[in-house]
């Protein structure tokens, strides 16, 4: 199954009822997938006018109580950024895709391009199998935390095909909704208001910003120690660590293991959650007096690096071997996305130790 279609019959799986979205390379065939898939289970699919009526309508459709999602690439979703923040402050468990373009929206996915304090979970799979699960996931923590999650995947990822089994997966209970605006209320004294200010209905008592605000803080500081994901080998011993997300990865991952077997001593950190950023794995992979140099490879012009270099907290050098890398069109795949090249970048920061 192709990516794309696996993540759209994943959130379908997953309970997802709603989607829109406006058409973007490289994140349209998911919206086309989402639009065969989901009037067959009784749900709606809408190719909206534009991104800014996208994220709209699915704000409304979760707002109700449904699953509900939507997405674009970088460039659709930075149209969605106020709607982000106010969704994300009135607690809205919403599902947002970004099938972005190389790895250059790690900034806007992980610090948010909207207005306020406000974090959202974001997951970055490696794969198409591990996308089936992440996405089911992210309808979850949404739930479970009423906060926006963010899947974060790239035109490799959606573009790929693999032998995939998409089944329901069980990760637990969810709490019941009793905050959605599903009209049960309607006409009565205790009539329902999402809103991102902590207001309640006039006559009502209501909280106001600053307690709402605090509230919320404090939820993401749960969040932050609750939610890290990663993926950590061969760093017992390593001399270079090596810190890589996403699709690429899984060629980090690949190239390593190569490496190991000719008795390089190098180990690998694969950041799974963005946001939440795993820090003390991060931390604990340089902490070791065998370690010389961290080595982060990223295609983007350096951004995850900023992350690496606050877990690190100058133990040990942290430099970059990625890079802007994609193909004419500027939305595909470039040179970086090779095993060769990513075993020639992890061997240009194993040089100086060697030396």
């Amino acid at each position: 199954m192709e990516g794309s279609e696996a993540i759209a019959e994943a959130a379908v799986v997953a309970g997802c009822r709603f989607f829109a979205g406006y058409p973007m390379t490289p994140f349209t065939e998911v919206l086309e997938h989402f639009a065969v898939k989901l009037p067959k289970v009784g749900g709606v699919c809408i190719n909206a006018e534009s991104e800014l009526e996208a994220v709209g309508m699915a704000w409304g459709a979760v707002a109700t109580g449904n699953r509900a999602a939507t997405g674009s690439t970088g460039q659709g979703l930075s149209l969605m950024q106020e709607s982000f923040s106010e969704i994300t402050m009135a607690e809205l468990p919403i599902v947002l895709f970004n099938i972005a373009r190389g790895q250059y929206d790690y900034y806007q996915s992980t610090r948010g391009g909207g207005h306020g304090d406000y974090r959202q979970i974001v997951l970055a799979p490696m794969d198409v199998t591990e996308a089936v699960e992440h996405c089911q996931l992210a309808f979850w923590l949404a739930e479970k935390w009423r906060n926006p999650v963010l899947f974060m995947g790239d035109y490799l990822l959606t573009h790929t095909y693999e032998a995939v089994e998409v089944t329901e997966i069980d990760y637990g209970p969810v709490p019941d909704k009793p905050w959605a605006v599903d009209g049960s209320s309607s006409g009565t004294l205790d009539a329902k208001l999402v809103s991102s200010l902590g207001f309640d209905k006039v006559g009502r008592p209501h909280v106001g910003p600053q307690a709402h605000w605090l509230r919320l803080a404090e939820k993401w500081a749960v969040m932050r120690e609750q939610e890290q994901r990663s993926e950590t080998a061969f760093c017992d011993d390593a001399e270079v660590i090596v810190v890589a997300f996403g699709t690429l990865a899984k060629f980090v991952r690949y190239v390593v293991k190569e490496l190991r077997a000719e008795g390089h001593r190098v180990g690998y950190v694969r950041p799974i959650t963005l946001w939440p950023f795993p820090e003390p794995a991060v931390a604990a992979a340089a902490s070791g007096s065998h370690v010389r140099t961290v080595a982060v490879l990223e295609n983007n012009a350096g951004q995850m690096i900023d992350d690496v270099r606050l877990s690190v907290l100058g133990r040990c050098p942290v430099v970059a071997i990625g890079g802007i890398s994609t193909d004419g069109s500027g939305f595909g795949m470039g040179a970086l996305l090779d095993p060769a090249v990513v075993r020639e970048r992890i061997l240009s920061a194993l040089e100086p130790v060697s030396a």
